[in-house]
């Protein structure tokens, strides 16, 4: 049997006991309600909700656009292990505040929260507006990503057997069907499953990788007679970018609505304290793990393009599958953990959709139960969608859709970590920073200038933000003290 259809055969299986989780977390549900769907029942507990974490932070990006990024750009991308590692320390400066409130108020969205604290006040419904759109854009960008990673291992790994496009549509209707059927349920319990498999798959990879260079040392000699500049000392640049990037994921991570959900779907503060303090070791189990497969396969295949390095993983996975049956076995079960992490994050993604769009762009109230149906309508055709464009959108990288979807989501972080440490903090500058902020990072984009000396012009416009949302709060204090509008008690209170 070859390596293509052994591929073919366990993404079957695969596929199949996905089927058979739906369908168990569809006869688990208490109710209808937006918060048993969405946030399955608040009970997670802390085995599940870990994994649900872990399977949801390392997704495609993580496992196809890392490596390649990697591989574009040698040694200096060890930085990435320490930008995932900052996000576990800015999500401490988040839970511990968040969560309480959001279980006395029943949160469902993130948007809850921005309501809750802004919403009373002038401009206070804007605001709420606002960081929903950005929070849908970068989602959506997110599940593009993930339905190209998904089609792109799809045909890699099964020698073409299974094309790109059938594999974009199958396992983005796979998706959908599991994540309507069962909800956050079956989300959760799918990626407690996945998590374990990108797990072991890559604990596999790795083992391979290095019996195949004899150690580090002497892959790093390979490269170094490769591409020299693979090895180099970062020069003053490049350091910049590290600090920009580390700010960049470890602050703009923090809010994804997917993680935000899953501090709501905890069981108990313990179980998110417990799950969180797992959570830290990971990147140096996966993050650097991903970075050294990168970094493998730079002397493998020479002269990748910016797009086709994207596809690194794939390749090292095809070539370990040619040296005989055992390792084309081994080699089918690292695709489907790769596969796993892709679809875990796809399935967060669109469930965060579905509910974000359903109350906090249409306005629906989490308390009724037609917002759930609302959401399951609305996430089948934002699935549609992004599938058809990853059909059509093929020649971009990973990793500058990383970066394009961050300095965007990096502009709600005021409304959520000053609006929780700092009660002066008001609606109207805080629209007014947020809109000036996103406003410079899309700038960027068209102007195709992505770093300043190498800090990302969306840092620069978080930077921005916060001045204006610091600066016209405080200017804003002595006229509210007069008695002119701006605040309500319920508004200062809820920090």
């Amino acid at each position: 049997m070859s390596f293509g259809t052994f591929g073919v055969a366990a993404l079957c299986v695969y596929l199949g006991s996905l089927v058979v989780v739906a369908v168990v977390a569809r006869r688990s549900r208490r109710d209808l309600s937006p918060a048993d769907h969405f946030l399955a029942g608040r009970d997670l507990g802390v085995f599940v909700l870990f994994l649900t974490l872990y399977a949801t932070a390392y997704s495609g990006n993580s496992l196809l656009g890392y490596p390649g990024e990697a591989y574009r750009r040698g040694f200096s991308w060890v930085m990435a292990t320490g930008f995932m590692m900052s996000i576990i320390v800015v999500f401490h400066a988040l839970v511990p505040r968040l969560r309480p409130i959001a279980v006395s108020f029943e949160f469902v969205t993130p948007g809850d929260w921005v309501r809750h604290r802004f919403g009373a006040e002038p401009r206070g419904g804007a605001l709420v507006l606002a960081v929903a759109l950005l929070m849908t854009i970068a989602l959506a960008n997110f599940l593009f990503a993930q339905l190209k990673a998904m089609g792109m291992m799809a045909e890699q790994v099964t020698g073409g057997l299974v094309p790109y496009e059938f594999g974009v549509v199958v396992l983005a209707g796979m998706v959908l069907f599991y994540e309507t059927l069962g909800g956050m349920r079956a989300v959760a319990w799918t990626d407690a499953v996945q998590g374990v498999l990108m797990m072991l798959g890559l604990a596999i990879l790795l083992t391979w990788l290095l019996g195949e260079s004899a150690g580090l040392g002497a892959m790093t000699g390979a490269i170094r007679e490769v591409r020299p500049e693979a090895v180099a000392v970062p020069e003053a640049r490049e350091c910049a970018n590290w600090a920009s990037t580390i700010v960049l994921l470890g602050l703009a991570s923090v809010v994804y609505p997917q993680a935000i959900q899953r501090v709501y779907a905890a069981g108990s503060a313990r179980t998110l304290r417990q799950s969180l303090a797992l959570m830290t070791f990971m990147p140096l189990v996966t993050t650097l793990v991903v970075t050294l497969i990168g970094l493998a396969a730079i002397p493998r295949f020479r002269d990748l393009g910016a797009v086709e390095a994207d596809r690194v993983m794939p390749l090292l996975l095809g070539e370990w599958a040619a040296t005989g049956p055992l390792f084309a076995l081994a080699a089918v079960l690292v695709f489907i953990g790769a596969l796993a992490a892709i679809m875990s994050t796809a399935d967060s993604v669109l469930l965060s959709l579905g509910s974000q769009l359903a109350e906090d762009v249409l306005g629906r109230s989490h308390r009724d139960d037609a917002t759930t149906q609302l959401g399951k309508r609305i996430a089948a055709g934002v699935m549609i969608a992004m599938a058809l464009l990853a059909m059509v959108a093929r020649d971009v990288t990973l990793w500058g859709l990383i970066e394009l979807k961050m300095e965007l989501l990096i502009q709600c972080v005021p409304a959520f970590l000053i609006g929780l440490h700092w009660r002066g903090l008001r609606a109207g500058p805080a629209l007014v920073g947020l809109l000036a902020g996103a406003a410079l990072a899309i700038a960027g984009v068209f102007l195709d200038v992505m770093r300043v000396g190498g800090v990302h012009v969306g840092v620069i416009g978080l930077g921005v933000n916060v001045a204006i949302a610091g600066i016209g709060s405080l200017w804003a204090a002595p006229r509210l003290a007069q008695g002119q509008p701006g605040t309500s008690p319920r508004s200062a209170h809820s920090s």
